[in-house]
């Protein structure tokens, strides 16, 4: 079958949209986080899991939003004993996170060999565009710069990508976090990220929440009436 990727920023709705369509009797569909966020995870490494109870058991902050704003992320250390301490804690965090994009990707082949529709809640790809992808080579280590590289040469895209879309005030006054600028910044930087996949879709998320349920589901019913009608010549 195929993938459908859930994106938009925080207050969008993707979590609450794609759980919906996960329970849609017409449609057989597995659902996968592809967020960093422990919380809302349904799938993770056993090492994440590891990782998230030793930072609780410590008191210390799970990591819940994605990447950081580049323009808000710090230059790396000059020094050549602290930039190397710098690019090795990197380098191990983001095995870590490499290891975990592709163990998500497995059970995704896995789904899809059994017939499943695979829908994406978030997707590594945009999350991490404008962060390890984009060009910004002066607030980037090598670590970032390697995982960058593997999300844009290596990494599946989904077939059908659904951009729930919302002005930065509702998405303000539904999450409650950030501020409008960085909202709306997220906002701009989906809609530019169009180019990535052949099949990106826009929906008005301020729609009531049914409404937007309905438009998402026939999206994705179409598609697949479209995908199978195109699987033969498909290569």
């Amino acid at each position: 079958m195929f993938t459908v990727a859930l994106v938009g920023a925080d207050g969008a709705g993707k979590t609450t949209v794609g759980r919906y369509l996960a329970q849609a009797p017409q449609l057989r569909i597995k659902y996968v986080y592809l967020g960093i966020n422990p919380e809302a995870s349904n799938v993770m490494l056993p090492t994440t899991r590891l990782w998230y109870a030793l930072k609780r058991a410590r008191g210390r902050p799970l990591s819940m939003a994605g990447p950081r704003d580049p323009s808000q992320v710090k230059a790396p250390p000059k020094g050549g004993l602290k930039r190397l301490r710098a690019e090795i804690k990197s380098g191990l965090r983001m095995l870590n996170q490499v290891g975990e994009e592709w163990y998500r990707q497995g059970i995704v082949w896995y789904y899809l060999r059994r017939g499943y529709i695979v829908l994406f809640d978030r997707h590594f790809l945009f999350d991490y565009y404008f962060y390890d992808v984009a060009d910004h080579p002066q607030n980037r280590l090598w670590s970032s710069r390697i995982h960058g590289q593997m999300l844009e040469r290596f990494y599946p895209r989904p077939d059908l990508v659904i951009f729930l879309d919302a002005p930065a005030e509702v998405l303000m006054a539904r999450k409650q976090e950030g501020t409008l600028e960085t909202m709306e910044h997220r906002r701009q930087e989906y809609l530019q990220l169009r180019e990535l996949v052949p099949n990106f879709v826009t929906v008005d998320a301020t729609q009531p929440q049914d409404r937007v349920v309905q438009e998402v589901t026939d999206l994705v019913t179409n598609f697949r009436t479209n995908f199978r009608t195109a699987a033969p010549h498909r290569v």
